[in-house]
């Protein structure tokens, strides 16, 4: 099939070009938000081919995958079809509702002209998507090229934009934990946050907008991944460092709470565990070493590629028989 699909998320994205479709995504002169065409910092296959708005309008197109509201306008008028009349078309909600929750109402609720997918079942349940046909299709990953070593007695985050989004990534905990492990943040959007913690370079490392490969390379060389995250979607950097083989300490909200087996890390909602988790896993390599392997063998059957992509071909191939 030829799928439309904008790359929005690039972690999920990689994940899902590497099916056996032809992915088209957009490119526009400025790469911006709509336009921003093959990832630069993921390694992607060569099935997924960047296409203009204009080459659209004259491209067969079997399938719309929507990740935004907007994408349902700008896919009907650059294909001079209607996403989910004349194409049909999936909706993937890769967030956690926004505003009144557990009442934030879906902007795909009620429309019976697309599938509302979920990238987990805690979004599935917390949204409200009233009439819309819903479907849960969990994450999978290219699995990291590394293994965890953990020789740096040092803790790993991976998060975006931590400055701007604050308690929602969990910054504002971050000194909680440097003061008992040195932090390494990694992500886009991380300058600046050693001086808005006002944490010196020995406790705070920052590290911008490193690309994948090199990135996967220096967190798998920390003790433990921190994952700090209150109100989010699975982060696929937390998957991805389990399948690494490293230990976790998260916070336990979300689907992190299903996603991470009490034998794999430590999952609480008071600090203070958490704090006193890092320090215990900084200090016993052997103990990181034992929650780690079980990471690792958790998410290489719950999270693997073969398994995420074998999902969506189903789903995909059900609509698009559905539509004929």
């Amino acid at each position: 099939m030829n799928v439309l699909v904008w790359h929005v998320h690039g972690s999920w994205t990689t994940s899902f070009v590497h099916g056996r479709h032809r992915y088209l995504v957009p490119v526009t002169p400025d790469r911006g938000p709509y336009g921003l065409g093959r990832a630069r910092t993921y390694a992607w296959p060569g099935n997924a081919v960047e296409v203009t708005p204009e080459e659209l309008g004259r491209t067969q197109v079997d399938l719309v995958i929507l990740q935004r509201p907007e994408e349902l306008e700008l896919a009907g008028r650059w294909l001079g079809r209607r996403p989910g009349h004349d194409v049909p078309a999936i909706y993937v909600e890769h967030n956690t509702p926004k505003g009144d929750v557990p009442n934030t109402r879906h902007p795909m609720a009620d429309r019976d002209d697309l599938l509302l997918t979920h990238v987990t079942h805690f979004n599935e349940l917390f949204w409200d998507n009233g009439g819309t046909r819903t479907a849960v299709v969990e994450h999978g990953i290219v699995p990291p090229t590394v293994e965890w070593t953990g020789e740096l007695d040092r803790l790993a985050v991976v998060t975006n934009e931590p400055v701007r989004r604050w308690r929602v990534t969990g910054t504002d905990l971050m000194p909680r934990f440097a003061a008992v492990a040195p932090l390494d943040v990694f992500g886009m959007g991380v300058a600046g946050l050693p001086e808005r913690l006002g944490l010196p370079a020995d406790r705070l490392a920052v590290h911008d907008d490193v690309p994948q490969d090199r990135m996967h390379a220096e967190v798998a060389r920390r003790r433990a991944y921190l994952h700090l995250c209150r109100w989010t979607s699975l982060g696929l950097s937390l998957i991805e460092a389990m399948t690494m083989g490293m230990p976790v300490v998260a916070l336990a909200t979300t689907e992190a709470v299903d996603a991470v087996p009490p034998d794999a890390g430590v999952l609480a909602t008071r600090v203070d565990t958490l704090v006193e988790a890092a320090r215990w896993l900084t200090e016993d390599r052997d103990a990181a070493y034992r929650l780690g392997a079980r990471a690792r063998e958790v998410t290489k059957e719950r999270f693997g590629l073969d398994r995420f992509l074998a999902d969506w071909d189903r789903i995909m191939e059900e609509e698009t028989c559905a539509s004929r």
